[in-house]
Order: C-alpha cells, then sequence, then structure tokens
C-alpha cells in the first residue's frame, strides 16, 4: 500500500487537499504532530476535510513513534534538498508499504531526520528561480508516479459514475 507520511503539517487546506488524495487514490495517510490545526468537525468543514470519515489514516506523537509502528516497506523523502531528482526513485513493487514522506510547508523534513536517510531523499526537479512547491502538489506528484511504477493497483481506469462509453454517446 502507498502511505502518505505528512511531517507536523501546519496549513489545513494543504492537508484537506492531501486527505481527498489519498482517498480517490486508496492510500492510508499518517500525520505526525504537533499539527498546525485542529482536527475538529468545524476546522474540518472549514478546511473542506469532508474525507475524514472514510479516510484511512493515524496521528502520531513524533517521528520516531511513526518509525516504531511503521518500520517494514520502503522510505522514500521528499524535500528541496534532496541530492537527486525524484525520477530516478525506483519504486520497489514488491514491498508491502512504500512511505511517501513530506515535511512541513514552512520549514519541510529537519535535517536531523534526512542526514540518516540520504539515499532515499529526493527532489522535486523544478527552475532554481522556484523555492519549492505547494505540499499538497508535491503529494500528488509523489502519490501518482509511485502508483504508475506499481501499475495503478486497484484503481479504476473506467468511468464509473456516468459510464465508460460517456464520451461516445
Amino acid at each position: 500500500m502507498i502511505n502518505v507520511v505528512l511531517y507536523e503539517p501546519e496549513i489545513p487546506q494543504n492537508t484537506g487537499n492531501i486527505m481527498r488524495s489519498c482517498k480517490a487514490f486508496n492510500c492510508r495517510l499518517h500525520l505526525i504532530e504537533p499539527l498546525g490545526f485542529h482536527l475538529d468537525e468545524r476546522h474540518l468543514r472549514r478546511a473542506g476535510m469532508d474525507y475524514m470519515k472514510t479516510l484511512d489514516y493515524k496521528i502520531y506523537q513524533n517521528f520516531e513513534t511513526f518509525l516504531k509502528e511503521n518500520g517494514k516497506g520502503q522510505f522514500v523523502f521528499f524535500s528541496r534538498y534532496g541530492l537527486k531528482g525524484f525520477d530516478r526513485c525506483v519504486f520497489d513493487q514488491k514491498a508491502e508499504d512504500i512511505y511517501l514522506i513530506f515535511g512541513k510547508e514552512s520549514t519541510g523534513i529537519p535535517k536531523t531526520i534526512l542526514k540518516d536517510h540520504l539515499d532515499d531523499t529526493y527532489r522535486i526537479p523544478m527552475i532554481k528561480q522556484a523555492r519549492s512547491l505547494n505540499l499538497s502538489n508535491c503529494v500528488a506528484i509523489g502519490i501518482y508516479e509511485a502508483l504508475r511504477q506499481t501499475g495503478f493497483d486497484g484503481l479504476s481506469d473506467k468511468e464509473v459514475i456516468k459510464g465508460a462509453d460517456w464520451l461516445l454517446k
């Protein structure tokens, strides 16, 4: 399974978009505290996070607790400080779990964490003048590439609401 890990996310709207992506792509979401927002009904509705009721997610007190509970699988870190482009990442099709790890919007994943995972840290290429991309966009790029490499397992490639032949009518 593809897992999205958000290290201390700060902006509820970004997390709401990521929740929607996780639901649509059948990914599990892991949130590492502290969060920059409240996960209560009022705040969630405001941020458009209406997927909470059916979303597969878990909250952890810190990164160490997350690692203890999820020690097996392939771990892929995304950071603007990654030394290689994420197009060089080969997602393990045999891995039971793939973890895509993203940092908080203001500062990313701390250097203290990244230094132990340099070989598994990737950068999304962009022009030199761009500081960064929006977190929810980065997550979507990461999920899509992991799914592409692993064969879009369990996802429909047909329109199911209006029907596969809707354009032909």
